[in-house]
């Protein structure tokens, strides 16, 4: 079965959920927004491997979201639009997207789409992990059954909710999370003022992974929004 994880952005529910059908009969997590502005509210804190996208929509439409999608990430995105006009398929693929799907549109001619797009991105990039427990970025080797990590060959011990927060920002690449959002999914409570538990843990884990914790490689600081590691580490 399919692992990966989709995210259908369309303001018809009803599309949303007929779509989210043949997904999930294919395998795939689904995740569904009404607009780009929910949508990229949900690629802040979760690991999405492609992208259906609506075109017209309220608040964010299809084009801004996908120009937005592409200033931090390279996962496939296949554009939906009832429009035929030429100029709005060449507006949609110019803008970022991988493909155009025309509606009304066969259901089995858009998973085959799918699949063509998530086999390409990961021919092409490498774009998800060979083994969904084993991560590598430059010089780390992170094995998530084991709760082992090493740096340049060399095992270095760290705690469960270090390694935890590690984890998160290394299956996200390129995702920025808040103090709040990494407390939240690592101690699975509420945050608050979750700020310098957070900052603590990331400057120990900087301490054992970074050749120079104050200038990290891996670890990035965003001022003012929170952490992530770079798609490109």
């Amino acid at each position: 079965m399919n692992k990966e994880t989709i995210l259908v952005v369309d303001d018809e529910k009803e599309i949303r959920d007929f779509i989210t059908i043949y997904l999930r009969n294919e395998g795939y997590e689904v995740l569904q927004a009404r607009d780009g502005e929910e949508g990229l509210e949900l690629l802040k804190t979760n690991e999405v491997h492609l992208i259906l996208l609506d075109i017209m929509m309220p608040k964010i439409d299809g084009i801004h979201m996908c120009m937005k999608v592409r200033e931090i990430a390279e996962m496939p995105i296949i554009m939906l639009s009832a429009k035929t006009q030429d100029m709005d398929k060449i507006l949609g693929l110019t803008t970022g997207a991988d493909d155009y799907v025309t509606k009304p549109f066969n259901p089995l001619e858009l998973i085959a789409r799918i699949k063509s797009q998530l086999r390409r991105y990961t021919k092409m990039s490498g774009g998800f992990e060979k083994n969904e427990n084993e991560i590598e970025i430059g010089d780390i080797q992170i094995n998530v059954s084991t709760h082992e990590v090493k740096v340049g060959g060399k095992q270095k011990n760290l705690t469960p909710r270090e390694f935890s927060i590690l984890e998160l920002l290394a299956r996200n690449r390129g995702i920025v999370f808040s103090a709040d959002q990494i407390y939240e999914r690592v101690w699975n409570e509420q945050a608050f003022q979750s700020d310098n538990t957070v900052m603590v843990h990331i400057r120990k884990i900087r301490e054992k992974i970074e050749e120079n914790p104050r200038k990290p490689r891996y670890i990035k600081t965003v001022w003012g929004v929170g952490y992530k590691i770079e798609k490109d580490s």
